[in-house]
């Protein structure tokens, strides 16, 4: 009987080495004569184990890692082909700490199928949500996707079931359902992840969004520095295709939808939905102002139902097993499962995926293990490089988008970067000035201005020059920005400066010390 093993094709696996593992462990099978074959899967997300390596046994399957290209010699001789034991044994994968809390709705498949395999989809539960969308009235699926409280996992938590029912309801020949996968915010990977590991549960969420407001094209917009996401996606489609899942008849239904896979040149504020919609048509992406709304007049004018990458992913569970299992998980108005990706100094870098309502100080203490460094934790980042930096004292504050906000902070696409007690935060709120200065469409002054002004006045604040007048006036260069520009990029950019400002002041006033000394 053909063994399989399975070795992680995730670009974040490849860049610790997995390519090159797989070609060792093909090598050895045959140099070894053995019958086995390998299956390039998605990661299960525990980066700090990657490259891990799985074994299909008569048990179930056993895992390894991480896993070099010398080691693979030796887990051969130890038995790897039937489990056998070795130092980098790591048991049932289910069973490791990291992935055994975790609640896995919208991540149950990454890790554990062939990517591109739509026979090994249908038996872990995929294409059920689509079924039931094609034998359901739009305005049902509206209902139950709207009813299970899910909201934009981009960043914005707007609930995605009120976008749909205004393009459901717009009187139009022609709408569009468009996927955000622009995903440009510093340690997040949880779109790219899907993408490379489950692709056709996207595919699946953009077509039941298609049949609930009546789209027929569908357009993945992914950013260039994702290749591999790219080659994923665009082959995932056309097997969806050539089975029926997407074309004039989506699995034998009247219903018609179709995708094609768009390629971004990378620029950080077409993750803005009006700037991805000018790139998309092939012009400068700039931020248009609204209204009017993409629900109502977007992508080439037309009603356009813009969702991020998550999102829609998580559309297919919902449709399967209903709203109110899916409304039972989480706190407040916050409902459902996130896909939190913990990344910066810390030991247990990874996606965990769970319900909202986990502390902050669980999920860096407990589930991320600390600092990689040993050193304390001194900030965190969460939401990205426009997101605010919260010190321990804050710790306390439950992952949800309410909770977050009462706090001047966002929960973002849920990345959270750790920093330990070496890192200076007046060099941090200039980097975050200085993101905004470089990446800025240039079409609003707010913007295109006062981040620039920021990175000076925050850079006079280093050499000494006036520190409490130059903090006077950064805090009323945020105002301006965060109320005066014309999308998020401004807008946000004033949370990781005043957070800094607020949170660790002492980092701006020994700026100043210093400088005096000398």
């Amino acid at each position: 009987m053909t063994v399989t093993i399975y070795i992680p094709c995730d670009s974040g696996a490849l860049a610790l080495g997995a390519g090159k593992v797989a070609t060792a462990v093909s090598q050895e099978i045959a140099a070894r004569g053995l019958d086995a074959k390998i299956v390039r899967n998605g990661s299960r997300g525990a980066y700090f184990l990657e490259p891990m390596v799985e074994i299909e046994t008569a048990s179930g399957r056993v895992a390894y890692g991480p896993v070099s290209v010398k080691d693979v010699p030796s887990l051969f001789d130890a038995g790897l082909i039937s489990g056998g034991q070795h130092r980098l044994s790591l048991g049932n994968p289910a069973e490791i700490p990291f992935f055994a809390r975790q609640t896995r709705l919208t991540f149950a498949r990454c890790g554990i199928t062939d990517p591109l395999s739509l026979d090994d989809y249908k038996a872990h539960g995929g294409l059920k949500g689509l079924q039931k969308a094609v034998a359901s009235a739009p305005a049902e699926i509206v209902k139950t996707v709207t009813d299970s409280g899910l909201r934009g996992r981009g960043g914005a938590g707007f609930p995605t079931g009120i976008k749909w029912k205004t393009v459901m309801e717009a009187v139009s020949d022609r709408k569009y359902i468009l996927c955000n996968a622009d995903e440009g915010d510093s340690g997040t990977f949880a779109d790219r992840m899907i993408m490379e590991g489950d692709p056709f549960v996207l595919i699946e969420g953009m077509t039941i969004a298609g049949i609930a407001t009546g789209a027929t094209k569908g357009f993945v917009y992914i950013r260039s520095e994702y290749p591999h996401a790219v080659a994923t996606m665009t082959h995932a489609v056309e097997i969806a295709r050539r089975n029926g899942v997407l074309g004039v008849s989506v699995l034998g239904s009247p219903n018609a939808f179709d995708i094609e896979i768009r390629t971004g040149a990378g620029a950080y504020v077409c993750g803005e939905e009006t700037s991805l919609m000018n790139s998309l048509e092939g012009k400068r992406g700039v931020v248009r102002a609204k209204p009017p709304l993409p629900a109502i007049q977007g992508l080439f004018g037309k009603p356009t139902v813009i969702n991020n990458v998550i999102s829609l992913a998580s559309v297919p569970v919902i449709m399967d097993r209903g709203a109110e299992f899916y409304k039972d998980f989480g706190i407040g108005r916050s409902r459902g499962t996130i896909p939190i990706q913990i990344a910066g100094n810390v030991k247990h870098g990874g996606l965990f995926e769970a319900a909202f309502g986990l502390t902050l100080g669980e999920i860096v203490d407990d589930i991320g293990g600390g600092t990689a460094t040993g050193r304390p934790v001194k900030a965190v980042q969460v939401g990205g490089p426009l997101g605010a930096y919260f010190p321990r004292k804050l710790f306390d504050t439950p992952f949800d988008y309410e909770a977050f906000a009462a706090k001047d902070g966002l929960v973002g696409h849920a990345g959270i970067v750790v920093f330990d007690d070496t890192a200076d935060m007046l060099k941090q709120a200039r980097f975050a000035m200085e993101f905004c200065a470089i990446e800025s469409c240039g079409k609003c002054t707010p913007c295109r201005i006062g981040s620039t002004r920021g990175v000076e006045t925050l850079d006079r604040i280093a050499a000494g020059i006036e520190p409490e007048k130059q903090l006077a006036l950064v805090t009323d260069l945020c105002n301006t920005m965060k109320f005066g520009s014309l999308c998020a990029l401004g807008g946000f950019t004033p949370y990781p400066v005043m957070s800094s400002i607020n949170h660790f002041p002492d980092d701006f006033r020994q700026a100043a010390v210093a400088v005096a000394a000398e």
